[in-house]
């Protein structure tokens, strides 16, 4: 393997704008297995911790535009933005394409 290792070599998904993430807001949530290969997949978006553990996971994990419209909501995600913990990569790459989340993180 690359000695950068597999989260700089590993594609990244970003959608082309924010207003297609109209995924939902409240309620639960069960993420598919190749988003949360875990014995708990659902996520209540009502509790803060929930909602920033699925953007995370589905930021992280989604392989096509498809997967971040389902589950992620632009309104949301704005406000969640600062508090998630991502990869320098994916974050940079989020940030790369809509500046005004790197804005809103400052």
């Amino acid at each position: 393997m690359d000695a950068r290792g597999y989260g700089a070599l590993r594609p990244y998904v970003v959608p082309a704008t924010l207003e297609e993430l109209t995924g939902p807001v409240r309620g639960v949530i069960m993420l598919p297995k190749h988003l949360d290969w875990g014995p708990e997949r659902s996520y209540h978006l009502d509790q803060i911790a929930d909602a920033r553990l699925l953007y995370m996971r589905v930021i992280r994990e989604s392989a096509t535009p498809d997967d971040l419209r389902r589950f992620l909501n632009a309104s949301l995600l704005r406000k969640l933005w600062p508090e998630l913990v991502l990869p320098p990569r994916v974050r940079a790459l989020w940030h790369n394409r809509f500046p005004e989340l790197q804005r809103q993180a400052a």
